[in-house]
């Protein structure tokens, strides 16, 4: 069966080599969209002529790419072999096509996965200057916490904080972020400051697991060791924003980047720094590819672009 599966893929790869690359555009955007009139606006094609392209790489490649229903556009297994491979392709085709670009001028598609927080702070604030200077390229964004798979779901780099686990791929360690514990004024009218570690005891904390699972702790160093002290949690979060918005509602203390935004928020009382002494680990902060050492033109300056970024923050 792996056998028939896998000579089906390389069937279907061998054909992409040669389909309509306009059709592979627009199944692209299909996809990323889920949506031919989306897909179609974003494009510059009607509905219609966006379907006839999609129908036209289906009738090429001699099968389904989507499930079409009045309600949604969903990729078939076919289109799920398909996605990753069109998506190096178009980045191919786009590379050759600015070869014969002026040399300043930039095209094509890059994807970026950043985590929450530093998209939101550090990242995208700054977005507009570099789009300024590249305005042929097109920037998509991706923003979670959770460890995206680069090379499936396609994305040209990805920015990550935290030990790395991934195999198969180039990083770039771009630094650390220094670390702080703080709690809500509110918590603090409630539950008192914790003055040492033993008050921990009587304290709470958010728990953060992107598994939504795991027990709670509270990370500190003793020695040369980082030891996690098993603490209470009232709730768990998976993600940034719910993480700060639970220390905001007065639900526990969080160990978190001392991002520069949360210092008007102690200076005004509204965010307590809790055992400054007892932070837990710096996160370190990587830039990662899966382009080898052949990384297009226009996901170089990306990733120059936000090394530079990321930089000045830290």
């Amino acid at each position: 069966m792996a056998l028939a599966e896998d000579a089906e893929i390389r069937h279907t790869v061998s054909k992409s080599e040669t389909m309509d690359l306009e059709g592979v555009r627009v199944f692209l955007r299909v996809a990323e969209l889920s949506s031919f009139t989306k897909a179609a606006e974003q494009l510059g094609l009607s509905k219609s002529r966006a379907s006839l392209r999609v129908r036209a790489l289906e009738d090429e490649l001699g099968s389904h790419l989507f499930q079409r229903t009045t309600r949604a556009v969903r990729l078939t297994p076919d289109g799920e072999q398909l996605l990753a491979r069109a998506r190096r392709l178009m980045a191919d085709a786009d590379e050759i096509s600015a070869m014969f670009q002026a040399p300043s001028t930039l095209r094509g598609r890059v994807r970026v996965e950043l985590p929450i927080n530093l998209a939101r702070d550090v990242i995208i604030p700054r977005l507009p200057d570099f789009i300024a200077a590249h305005p042929h390229l097109d920037v998509v964004l991706g923003t979670s916490d959770r460890r995206v798979d680069v090379v499936r779901e396609g994305f040209d780099c990805v920015l990550r904080i935290g030990e790395l686990h991934d195999s198969g791929l180039v990083a770039r360690r771009l630094g650390r972020l220094a670390m702080a514990n703080y709690a809500s004024a509110g918590y603090a009218r409630k539950h008192g400051v914790p003055k040492t570690l033993g008050d921990l005891d009587r304290h709470y904390v958010v728990h953060y697991s992107q598994s939504l699972d795991g027990e709670p702790v509270f990370e500190h160093r003793e020695g040369a060791r980082w030891i996690e002290r098993p603490m209470r949690a009232l709730v768990t979060v998976n993600n940034a924003d719910a993480y700060e918005a639970a220390c905001a509602a007065g639900l526990g203390i969080i160990q978190t980047p001392r991002w520069p935004r949360r210092e008007p928020l102690v200076e005004s009382g509204l965010l307590v720094e809790v055992l400054p002494d007892h932070t837990c680990k710096p996160m370190p902060v990587s830039l990662l590819h899966a382009h080898g050492k052949n990384v297009p033109k226009r996901v170089r300056a990306v990733m120059t672009w936000l090394e530079n970024v990321v930089a000045e923050f830290l």
